[in-house]
């Protein structure tokens, strides 16, 4: 997007501040050539209460991996476990501590979050949003190992999220399947470039 027309519309502006301002604009809240225009036009930078007095590009964060997070994920019982719902209520009565195996930055947003397209009504086990991303994060549950089908469903809920709910300023969304392995409950992120897991290989199939 910056790059169609970074060319005509920043580099004339010989203020190295201010056009890492502009810069910064975009990449943080994927403006469009009108909205960079209009933020030009309005004098932002010049708008500015206070300006530092070196502005550095601000490169966005990658959906890689999340360094604090545990693998696997221990998961306190509260209820009785004998389908992916009880997961799922277990889960919602110890957020804080599930939180804090997932990483820094996940806010809880809803369970079973409806999604409707072309008249079907489709549930999210977990929606969550990372701060430190900038992104939704869909929460599916397995009680059962990982399917090659699985990333199929995800990269479907990832498109409707990004569709539906995801604002401008949001990086697009990412995904995580919670799935029971022999090792236990293992975190598989699936990322929107690739749609791979990242934290996990499988062993069997293409995965890597």
């Amino acid at each position: 997007m910056l790059f169609k027309f970074v060319r005509y519309l920043l580099l004339p502006i010989k203020d190295e501040n201010k056009r890492n301002h502009y810069i910064n604009l975009c990449i943080k809240n994927n403006l469009s050539k009108r909205e960079l225009i209009n933020e030009i036009k309005s004098n932002s930078y010049e708008r500015l209460v206070n300006k530092p007095k070196k502005i550095e590009i601000e490169l966005p964060k990658t959906y890689s991996t999340i360094t604090d997070m545990k693998n696997p994920i221990i998961i306190p019982i509260s209820h009785e476990v004998k389908n992916e719902h009880d997961l799922e209520l277990n889960i919602l009565a110890n957020l804080d501590y599930f939180f804090k195996q997932l990483g820094q930055g996940f806010a809880y947003i809803a369970y079973q979050y409806k999604l409707v397209k072309d008249n079907h009504n489709y549930f999210i086990d977990i929606l969550l949003f990372n701060i430190e991303l900038n992104c939704y994060v869909v929460l599916e549950l397995k009680l059962r190992s990982l399917r090659k089908e699985d990333k199929a469903q995800m990269e479907f809920y990832m498109k409707l999220v990004d569709e539906q709910v995801r604002k401008p300023f949001h990086n697009r969304t990412i995904s995580i399947i919670l799935s029971k392995e022999s090792e236990g409950f293992i975190v598989n992120f699936i990322k929107r470039e690739d749609i791979i897991p990242l934290n996990y290989e499988l062993k069997s199939g293409s995965y890597k």
